[in-house]
């Protein structure tokens, strides 16, 4: 798998993840991620269209992912989901913890302030 950052907008991140997300491919997503937050980035959209397979393993990776950039107060939202992955999101219920867009600007239109 690789990740890269697709771009940043202002306080806002988007994230893409290539390929498959599995405990040898994890720790990339974890380590790139961490580092933009702690340059300022609050809200971080994991762009998973071209994702193809994701492990127990990384399943686990989503969830501490979760947990650590909760902890420095930046939200995680996932984006482009699509079969098998998104199968087995539903199935271990993340789709109760991560909030999930079709895509990449409908994740971004959400995290607009109300007014």
């Amino acid at each position: 798998m690789e990740t890269f950052v697709q771009e940043r907008d202002g306080e806002i991140l988007v994230v893409a993840a290539d390929g498959g997300l599995n405990r040898e491919t994890a720790q990339q997503l974890v380590d790139r991620v961490a580092a933009e937050v702690r340059s300022g980035a609050r809200a971080v959209i994991v762009e998973c269209s071209r994702l193809e397979v994701i492990s127990s393993a990384g399943i686990g990776v989503l969830l501490m992912l979760h947990k650590a950039m909760q902890a420095q107060g930046a939200e995680v939202r996932l984006a482009g989901l699509r079969g098998l992955v998104v199968q087995a999101l539903r199935l271990a219920r993340l789709d109760g913890i991560f909030q999930i867009y079709a895509d990449v600007s409908a994740a971004k239109l959400a995290f607009r302030p109300t007014s």
